[in-house]
């Protein structure tokens, strides 16, 4: 039987396309065109001599062998990212471009301040930040990294998150809210007052929970209205709309203007949690790690180190 020429990088292309769920999106993620891709898979299926995928206008769907032939395949892409990361993490300048997904709200929270120096530091290397509310797929979309923002993260094998800082977190709303309706003086105060409050990923409202020392108060407004975003609960609040809960760093810059107070100060919500979160790589390019320790420094006051 003649010997089976195994093109490796043709395997990595494959698990590439089923990863993205189609050749036209896989185009996109790996900058070849969509006829490349389809040529290549088809030369790598006459030279494997078994069909990978079963093609329709819908869908890609794995035959029995190219099951199979995914594990050997993902296993090369991993291999060959761990070498290419580990390439440019001896790189002397970080270059390249490094994709970085946020929430729509960190453009309150010193992203012009962390571009800005990043790209100071590092003008070789492209930026490219996509503020979305919805939690992309690292792997399949080809983002370096995801900052999310959240108490914990589900589990996820081929993941790793790491954590950049907590935020302390409390009650807020305007003067002008506050003296039409009155000052809540403890958390029992609160049912009577309108809530602006932050809708779950589930789709249900985030209760309040409430400590100060050894007490707690778990509730939610009789009265509330919900959103999933924090800055738009913000901006409501400074209208007059009703108590919001946000970070300390969210609310500064409202409070320095006045648009808004702490309410039942001494009582704190749980912290809000910032991760970085990046595909299970051993090691980092040294442009991430780089944009994570000037993220780092923005949120917590500190002074970025820069990559050597």
């Amino acid at each position: 039987m003649a010997a089976i020429g195994l093109p490796a990088n043709d395997l990595i292309l494959f698990a590439h396309v089923v990863a993205a769920g189609s050749f036209t999106r896989a185009a996109e993620l790996t900058g070849l065109p969509k006829a490349t891709l389809s040529r290549r898979l088809v030369e790598l299926e006459s030279a494997l001599g078994e069909s990978l995928l079963l093609r329709s206008t819908r869908r890609l769907v794995l035959t029995e062998f190219g099951a199979q032939m995914l594990d050997h395949a993902r296993r090369l892409q991993d291999e060959s990212e761990a070498a290419l990361a580990l390439a440019q993490h001896r790189q002397a300048v970080p270059q390249g471009t490094l994709r970085v997904s946020l929430p729509p709200e960190f453009q309150e929270l010193s992203l012009v301040q962390v571009a800005a120096e990043f790209a100071r530091q590092y003008p070789g290397v492209r930026l490219e930040l996509d503020l979305s509310a919805r939690r992309v797929d690292l792997v399949a979309e080809r983002f370096d990294l995801a900052v999310r923002a959240a108490t914990q993260l589900p589990d996820d094998a081929t993941l790793v998150a790491r954590r950049i800082v907590a935020l302390g977190s409390g009650l807020y709303a305007s003067g002008d809210y506050l003296r039409r309706r009155g000052a809540p003086r403890s958390p029992a105060d609160l049912p009577a007052h309108t809530g602006l409050v932050l809708l779950t990923s589930a789709g249900e409202p985030q209760r309040w929970r409430l400590a100060r020392r050894d007490e707690r108060w778990e509730g939610l407004p009789l009265h509330a209205l919900a959103a999933n975003s924090i800055g738009l609960l913000q901006a409501l609040a400074a209208q007059g709309l009703g108590i919001v809960g946000l970070s300390e760093n969210f609310a500064r810059t409202a409070v320095e203007q006045g648009a808004l107070e702490r309410v039942l100060p001494g009582w704190e919500l749980p912290p809000t949690t910032i991760w970085c979160v990046t595909a299970g790589r051993r090691l980092l390019p040294r442009r991430t790690t780089a944009f994570i320790e000037i993220l780092r420094a923005a949120l917590t006051g500190e002074a970025a180190g820069r990559c050597p």
